[in-house]
């Protein structure tokens, strides 16, 4: 899924904290990679998720888990350098 098109997914950014803090997608959920299992009952079953990381690699494993498990999941391509590339806001960019 290209950054452009997560419209009406529920975006989950699966990120270390140290990540998130550098910035991240307004509407994004932080559940980390390895918290993702622990937290499934926070993720929604009738709505797509898109799951985004860093550059897309951790995402399209939890995506892959995720589908596994039954989830409407779909890797953000490029993920938050692909994001900020397309223009889309960022925002709790620290200095």
């Amino acid at each position: 899924m290209h950054p452009t098109h997560v419209d009406n997914a529920f975006l989950l950014d699966v990120r270390e904290d140290h990540e998130w803090m550098t910035g991240h997608a307004p509407a994004a959920v932080h559940i980390p990679m390895h918290d993702v299992p622990a937290r499934l009952d926070e993720l929604p079953h009738g709505q797509p998720i898109a799951v985004i990381c860093h550059v897309g690699a951790r995402s399209a494993q939890v995506t892959h888990w995720l589908r596994a498990q039954g989830y409407d999941a779909h890797n953000v391509e490029g993920g938050m350098d692909a994001w900020a590339t397309a223009g889309l806001p960022v925002e709790g960019r620290t200095a």
